[in-house]
């Protein structure tokens, strides 16, 4: 005998199934706190009604993949499935931003050769067997 309330539980996963038509892996490396912003693009049309609130949440202002989840009620899983699809689509965009831009008014405000060095020597100390990458650039 079932227990009480499996039946919702059971079309609750079915939903998701059809939701991400069966597929469990984004495309996309995507974290729980990735920044998403609307992009150019359009959602498909024979995509989820969700794809829709997405691109209207984001539309509003970015939004991480954990909030949208959580707004939507839906797994995490799923979301960044949809979201995935979206990224192909350029309708969301992964916005990149330049925090140490040089610009005239606050060029004092990029990190000091010296902060990096010590930054770099800590954290050698911390994992001493850390794989070095060769220095970009």
């Amino acid at each position: 005998m079932s227990a009480p309330g499996s039946a919702a539980e059971d079309s609750a996963f079915v939903r998701t199934y059809t939701l991400t038509r069966g597929r469990t892996r984004p495309r996309h490396l995507l974290g729980l706190e990735t920044v998403l912003d609307s992009g150019p693009g359009r959602a498909s049309p024979g995509q989820a009604e969700e794809c829709e609130q997405i691109l209207a949440l984001c539309q509003e202002h970015r939004r991480s993949v954990a909030e949208l989840a959580g707004r939507l009620g839906r797994p995490v899983t799923a979301v960044k499935v949809l979201v995935s699809d979206l990224l192909d689509a350029d309708a969301l965009v992964v916005p990149v931003t330049a925090p140490y831009a040089a610009s005239d008014t606050d060029a004092d405000s990029r990190p000091s050769s010296q902060l990096l060095a010590a930054l770099s020597a800590g954290l050698r100390r911390k994992w001493p067997d850390a794989i070095a990458y060769p220095q970009a650039g």
